[in-house]
């Protein structure tokens, strides 16, 4: 395989730099900073409702964190062509068995709360589902492997889901709150594309030139690092501002 075609995703930034490799490839694959933002989008569109109902809060947040922090990573890692970005560590069986065990219990959870508290829930359930395949899979030819879907999938509509579930119905304040975690999300995707591929380039046939690549792979990384706390601790300080104002 081609030095540039090579992703070891177990040098990034968000994963651990001790302990055993599988220990290490599996916090990796959770990608915990960007899916921190992502359950950073539910509790936002939460916090919307005029009345918080804190059983659904911590509902959409897990069924997010198994959906996308452990399903669509793992499909995503089985998605990738022909490439091993966790290593031998994490077999495709176990890939497989870690996604779709945790893509069911989340839907079950999801299920539950359609049935008794918001029905509305549902388009938004198959569209997510739609996406964890489409997206992290490539189907389609890599149709909806694409920057645009990525902003809507896991920017816009957290939100939305977040917001569906308190009140059964999307406002016009959600919508706008949903556009513009969207065009953050994009902005992570812009960023993270660069930095995957000049962490590719990192190798001996650039040893020259790798103080540069080193000091660009810096830079990406700090936007990665800025925004994705920036979200999460914006999201943690209206659930705190909720909190303060809420009667029991």
């Amino acid at each position: 395989m081609k030095l540039d075609t090579v992703v070891d995703r177990r040098t990034e930034w968000f994963v651990p730099a001790w302990g055993p490799p599988a220990f290490r490839a599996l916090i990796g694959l959770l990608f915990l900073p960007y899916t921190g933002m992502v359950l950073a989008y539910t509790i936002m569109g939460a916090m919307l409702a005029d009345d918080i109902h804190w059983d659904r809060v911590g509902a959409i947040v897990f069924i997010y964190f198994l959906a996308l922090g452990i399903g669509a990573h793992a499909l995503d890692a089985l998605g990738t062509k022909g490439v091993k970005p966790w290593g031998p560590v994490l077999p495709p069986a176990l890939l497989w068995c870690l996604a779709l065990s945790s893509i069911l219990i989340a839907y079950g959870i999801g299920f539950y709360y359609i049935v008794n508290a918001a029905p509305f829930l549902a388009p938004i359930a198959v569209v997510e589902g739609f996406f964890l395949f489409a997206y992290n899979l490539e189907w389609f030819n890599g149709t909806f492997h694409t920057d645009a879907w990525f902003a809507l999938s896991w920017g816009a509509l957290p939100v939305l889901a977040g917001y569906v579930l308190q009140t059964n119905r999307v406002s016009l304040a959600a919508l706008v709150v949903a556009m513009a975690m969207g065009l953050l999300s994009l902005v992570e995707i812009k960023a993270s594309r660069p930095y995957k591929a000049l962490k590719r380039r990192i190798g001996p046939m650039l040893l020259e030139n790798s103080r540069v690549h080193e000091e660009d792979i810096r830079r990406f990384e700090l936007i990665l690092q800025s925004l994705s706390s920036a979200v999460i601790l914006l999201s943690l300080g209206l659930l705190m501002w909720r909190v303060q104002n809420s009667t029991f």
